[in-house]
């Protein structure tokens, strides 16, 4: 088995930077590139600003669900609006996304968990009438040859999946030839003001002039803004994933239980994860916002695996400030590959393999971690930074981000330009936060 990030098809990018754009936009993952595509398409010119490469981090790491089913109200309207840019984007795009609408499934142990399906259909059921509870036959039924003994769960057979090797890839290279600009290796440093209003953006190669800048760097997006006086309250999360060898599986169905999820790969695989448990690195922001997180924890708390070690002595060896002319956090840190934590891995094939027998077979090919930024109510930021005019954000999607990254990219270009938004963006105010 090999301890590695999976690989995106590979895109050749631009290696000049510009010296003058419309937009410009910080953070090459997926949803800073559909933002580029969104932007390309209305014949906005856009550079897409990468301090790595493309989909390096969270982007190419995820589980690549695409789901409306638990959702909660406010986020459902960008869940729909995603689910039907995705259901369109090879089209769009001109090549495979890996996108299948093959369905998702959330199973129960015990009756409080099936409250807990029951009251989301209850509240918002109305607006994904494809969602319906499902008794433990359903079950045995969808997904046969399990042990059983399942108090029930909730299906979705509209939503889906799609490949994140896959969609990156393919929604960078339809936006540069619709003529966007992509620059990899290139980390912005900081923003460039005029008379008070983002003018440009300085980076380490120089200064890209510019109407509007989108900020879209993912969990660097804190420290970003930092610099710039903007408070942003996202903290680390490390999730660990395994891909299995092809294999004759149970069902196409992505599946979540308590404590396990595994979705069909591409390739014939699955993809694996302990869905009940995540590693929260201790890092110097759990000092300075981690009361904002209570909440949260109050709810959450059997899920998190706290890890006091590395993590915290390379956050402190990272600036929390710095000038233009001075290398940035982002250039000593190209791409955040957090170890993987081999053992909620091993949890993960033990639930699943005592659910599922088939998966005691299962050859596990490859591991990896990524790092997730989580905001106090785990929705996003989507949203213009009153103290930056000119600056509009995205990001804090606290897991969420490849699901909804259709809507949520075209989301922030609406933004930027002044166009009418996809959805209503109340939700995803900076200043709820």
């Amino acid at each position: 088995m090999e301890n590695r990030a999976p690989a995106i098809v590979p895109v050749r990018t631009g290696g000049t930077l510009p010296a003058t754009t419309t937009v410009a936009i910080i953070g090459g993952g997926i949803i800073g590139l559909t933002a580029a595509l969104t932007l390309a398409e209305r014949g906005i010119p856009a550079v897409v600003l990468e301090k790595g490469r493309i989909a390096g981090e969270q982007s190419s790491r995820n589980l690549g669900w695409v789901r409306k089913m638990g959702r909660e109200e406010d986020d459902l309207p960008l869940a729909l609006a995603s689910d039907r840019l995705w259901a369109a984007m090879a089209e769009r795009v001109g090549a495979d996304v890996g996108y299948r609408r093959a369905g998702i499934m959330y199973i129960a142990r015990t009756d409080a968990e099936m409250a807990a399906h029951r009251g989301w259909l209850q509240r918002v059921g109305a607006a994904s009438p494809d969602s319906r509870l499902l008794s433990a036959a359903d079950i045995d039924r969808l997904v046969p040859g399990g042990t059983g003994g399942w108090a029930g769960g909730i299906f979705t057979s509209t939503d889906g999946r799609a490949e994140p090797t896959l969609a990156s890839s393919a929604i960078a290279s339809r936006a540069m030839a619709l003529g966007a600009v992509i620059v990899e290796n290139c980390a912005v440093r900081t923003l460039s003001t005029t008379a008070g209003r983002v003018s440009g953006v300085v980076t380490e190669r120089g200064e890209l002039r510019c109407n509007q800048v989108i900020l879209a760097g993912g969990l660097w997006s804190r420290r970003f803004l930092g610099n710039h006086g903007v408070a942003l309250p996202t903290l680390p999360v490390v999730a660990s994933v395994l891909r299995t060898a092809p294999m004759e599986g149970p069902t196409d169905i992505a599946v979540g239980a308590p404590d396990f999820s595994f979705r069909k790969s591409h390739d014939g695989g699955y993809t694996i994860t302990q869905r009940g448990a995540f590693v929260a690195p201790l890092v110097l922001d759990n000092l300075l916002i981690g009361l904002r997180y209570l909440p949260m924890l109050r709810t959450q708390w059997k899920s998190i695996r706290l890890s006091l070690g590395r993590a915290l002595l390379d956050d402190l060896a990272l600036p929390r400030r710095w000038r233009a002319g001075s290398p940035s956090p982002f250039e000593r840190v190209r791409t955040m590959d957090p170890p993987v934590n081999a053992g909620l891995n091993a949890e993960a094939m033990r639930n699943l393999a005592a659910a599922w027998p088939v998966f005691g077979q299962a050859v596990v090919r490859q591991a990896w971690a990524g790092m997730i930024d989580v905001t106090p109510d785990s929705l996003p930021v989507i949203a213009p930074v009153a103290k930056l005019p000119g600056l509009t954000l995205a990001s804090g999607f606290s897991g969420h981000g490849f699901g909804t990254s259709p809507a949520a990219g075209q989301l922030a270009a609406d933004l930027a330009t002044g166009s009418a938004p996809i959805v209503d963006p109340a939700p995803y105010r900076l200043e709820r936060l």
